[in-house]
């Protein structure tokens, strides 16, 4: 290998992250052209994960690696969600199909790479594509061994969840898993609930933190949220709950 070939794989090296993918169009900014990575990867020095995402050869990545590049590299608008995110804070205690799924969420038009998606990261992905929620509200950084990630706080990570129920979370489920969220920040929660353009997940959310009787629940003003008018029908037969205009399984009803 020639001294500037050397040098490029030098700085490579110095400057990746271990643990995580790097792309080929961070290779191409520390000056390693297509044509070099290719020989690279022929040569065992970096192994593809995909088209344009390489990783180092007999490094583990996990998903939380692949969603680094896509956050710091690829500087794409997803963050880990819902269940996902409210397992990785260590608050899914009862989720019972949490860790099988992984949650990301994005603005509308947000396309997730296809080395992502196609990659087998031990997880069944969804992407939840939606304006529900501002891309700038309810954040926290989540700490791998080496790297942080971009993922929802508790308070907009319950949000998410109730968004995606009932057809792809259980009602019964998020209400177990609010019952465990008795330290949210009642700010947050404020400046989420109004935020959010989804009248299901807000009436939702109110509810069970009602149903939960978190201390922090009368501390939300609900007068600045707006919760729409009329009858949301979550299941087909259920318990009617008037002063939030919603249809509920019969089993959460009963808890």
């Amino acid at each position: 290998m020639s001294t500037s070939k050397e040098r490029k794989l030098t700085r490579f090296l110095n400057l990746h992250t271990p643990g995580t993918v790097c792309l080929a169009s961070r290779l191409e900014e520390i000056g390693i052209s297509r044509d070099l990575q290719k020989r690279y990867r022929r040569s065992g020095w970096l192994e593809s994960v995909g088209k344009g995402a390489f990783k180092r050869p007999a490094e583990d990545v996990s998903w939380q690696g692949g969603l680094y590049a896509l956050q710091s590299q690829a500087k794409l608008p997803i963050h880990a969600g819902a269940m996902t995110a409210l397992t990785l804070q260590g608050l899914a205690h009862y989720a019972r199909t949490g860790s099988a799924t992984l949650d990301l969420f994005s603005p509308p038009k947000t396309i997730l790479p296809a080395w992502f998606k196609n990659h087998d990261w031990k997880h069944r992905i969804r992407h939840v594509r939606t304006s529900m929620l501002t891309t700038s509200l309810g954040f926290t950084d989540h700490r791998e061994t080496t790297f942080g990630i971009r993922i929802s706080a508790p308070e907009r990570a319950m949000l998410e969840c109730l968004y995606l129920s009932p057809d792809e979370m259980d009602l019964v489920e998020c209400f177990h898993v609010m019952e465990g969220l008795a330290n949210l920040r009642p700010k947050l929660v404020q400046e989420l609930l109004q935020a959010c353009s989804s009248v299901k997940s807000k009436r939702l959310f109110l509810y069970l933190a009602e149903k939960a009787n978190h201390q922090w629940r009368p501390l939300i003003d609900t007068a600045h949220i707006d919760v729409g008018e009329g009858h949301r029908r979550l299941v087909r037969d259920g318990t009617y709950v008037a002063k939030y205009q919603l249809t509920v399984p019969d089993s959460l009803a009963a808890l």
